[in-house]
Parts: C-alpha cells; structure tokens; sequence
C-alpha cells in the first residue's frame, strides 16, 4: 500500500512539473518557429513580386524549396506539440499527418539535389542553361521529386491498411512509434531513407566536384564558379543537418524504453530544437540572403517598405 502511495505520489509529482514546464518550452518552440515562419513568408512573397524569380530556373526551385520547409515545419510543430500536450489524435488523422511529414521532408532533400543539378548546368553548361532548366521542365523536374517522395508514404499506406493487423487504439499519441508497430515499416524506412540520402549525396558531390573542375579552366567565369561551389557545398551541409533528423525518431525509441516520461519529453524537446528547427532556418541563408537581386528586394519587404531597394540585373548563370 505504501508503494502504490509512493508511486501516486511521485506521478503527481511528474504531472506537476510537466504542467509548469509545457507552456515556457511551447512558447520557446513556437517563438522561432513563428519567426522562421514570417521569414519563408516574406520571402515566398518577395518571390512572388518580380516577373524574373518566377522565369528563372533557380529562384523556381527556391521558391518550391520554401514551400516545402516552411509546410514541414508547420507539420513538425503541430505533431510535437500534440506530443507536448499529450494529445489524444484520432488513428487516420494520424496516419495522414506522419504520411504528410514524411513526403515533405523526403522532398526537401530531394530538391536540395535538383538545386544543385541547376548550379552544375549553369557553371558548365552554360551555352544550354536557359533550354535545359526553362520553366516547363523545372517544373516537370520538381513534379518528378515529388513522385519519388510519395512513394515511401504510399507503400506504408498500402501496408497499413492491407497487411498491418495490429490492435491500436482509435485515438492515440501521434507518432511513428505507436503507429507503425511492425517490423516492416522500419526496414521500408531504412531501405527508402537510405536510398535517397545516398543518391542525394552522390548528385551533390558530383555536381562540387564537376564545378570545381571547370573552374580550373581558363575559358570559366571565376567568380560565378566559386559562388556556385559555395552554394552546392552549403547544400551538401544542410543535406547533413536535414540527415540528422533521422536521429529524432531512433533517440525518441530508445528513450521510451530507457527512461520516463520526463526525460523523454526533455530529450525530445532538446532534439527537436536541434534537428529540425536548425536545418529548417538554412534555407533563407543559403539561397535568399547570399543573393544580391534577391536579398535587397527581401529587405525591403521584410522591413514593411522602409529600407531602399537598388537596382539590380540578374543573370542567368549565376
């Protein structure tokens, strides 16, 4: 009687402190990610101003980029904080919001590739750029990724409902641990996460060292060159950091076992901060702020019209 008092006792303890504590890590969640959030919007709308970020190549995928992360992030936190407020979801509105969470982040790897494909035709291809990446097939492109992102979700979607016979409740904490329960679903995820981090690699790598090659050459523009490599080198980085992310669900698995409740949810708060808030505030910096047509329009906008925007001439191949 005493142990059950005791265990009572240290319960109500745990719930206490949960309570004190879920509303600061909210509000230290949902600050950044609301401020990443007016950032990709700004600049989703800047996108959206001039006639040349919709016709060129470059700023097309920047733009789908975006979209991509900033939806991705607005998924990762609705899910953490159900998961901070022990939110019961229904188990098809579950399915749906990991299907969703796992498409987006697949895709934005996926596209970190094709941007990269793009800074490899234009440094040395250049005579090409404009027919290769013009906006029917960057478009096809980007639909092209999309396919492949879908294809791991669908094949769990498959399994789910045609193979999966485990008893899970109708409501239940949303994540990939309570609702993919077999075997299966792990090595699907391995095989497709995998296959797509070392294609993503490879397309990466081989597009650094292909512009590094012919910026060697004499008949190359040296500065296009060293800034394209820069950009596909920062790609490859954030390409790490997205990779990363990977560790969220392996730690969320082994601190379930291994730990309570508490420390999981720290250790969970802890990781989410780290491995998908971080990696998701790149892509301003990589593409947006380092580009000189696009960042003065950027500011202008992000400071409601009162900084000055110059002049300046884009070009195709830089």
């Amino acid at each position: 009687m005493s142990n059950f008092n005791e265990s009572k006792s240290n319960l109500t303890q745990t719930l206490l402190v949960l309570n004190q504590d879920a509303p600061m890590k909210a509000f230290l969640v949902v600050t950044p990610c609301v401020i990443f959030l007016y950032v990709n919007g700004v600049m989703i709308f800047t996108l959206r101003k001039k006639t040349v970020f919709q016709e060129t190549s470059r700023y097309i995928l920047f733009g789908h980029m975006l979209w991509v992360d900033t939806l991705n992030l607005i998924m990762s936190v609705v899910l953490f904080m159900c998961a901070m407020s022990r939110i019961l979801i229904m188990k098809n509105v579950c399915l749906v919001l990991l299907m969703a969470a796992t498409v987006l982040y697949h895709v934005s790897n996926l596209t970190l590739a094709l941007m990269s494909l793009e800074r490899y035709v234009a440094i040395c291809i250049p005579l090409r750029h404009a027919e290769i990446t013009n906006l029917e097939r960057t478009h096809i492109a980007f639909g092209v990724v999309l396919i492949f992102g879908l294809i791991k979700s669908l094949s769990e979607l498959i399994i789910f409902y045609s193979i999966d016979s485990t008893d899970i409740a109708m409501n239940l904490f949303c994540s990939r641990t309570t609702l993919f329960r077999l075997q299966i679903y792990k090595k699907l995820d391995i095989a497709f996460t995998c296959m797509f981090f070392v294609l993503v690699c490879f397309v990466i790598s081989f597009s650094y060292a292909s512009i590094a090659a012919v910026a060697k050459t004499a008949s190359c523009d040296k500065m296009s060159a060293k800034k394209a490599n820069k950009t596909v080198l920062l790609h490859l980085i954030q390409l790490g950091l997205g990779a990363s992310s990977i560790l969220v669900g392996v730690i969320q698995e082994a601190i379930y076992v291994y730990t309570d409740y508490m420390t999981s949810l720290n250790v969970m708060y802890f990781c989410f901060i780290v491995f998908i808030i971080f990696p998701k505030c790149l892509s301003p910096l990589i593409y947006g702020m380092r580009d000189q047509a696009f960042s003065s329009l950027f500011k202008y906008y992000f400071t409601f019209g009162k900084g000055k925007v110059k002049p300046v001439i884009i070009k195709q191949n830089v």
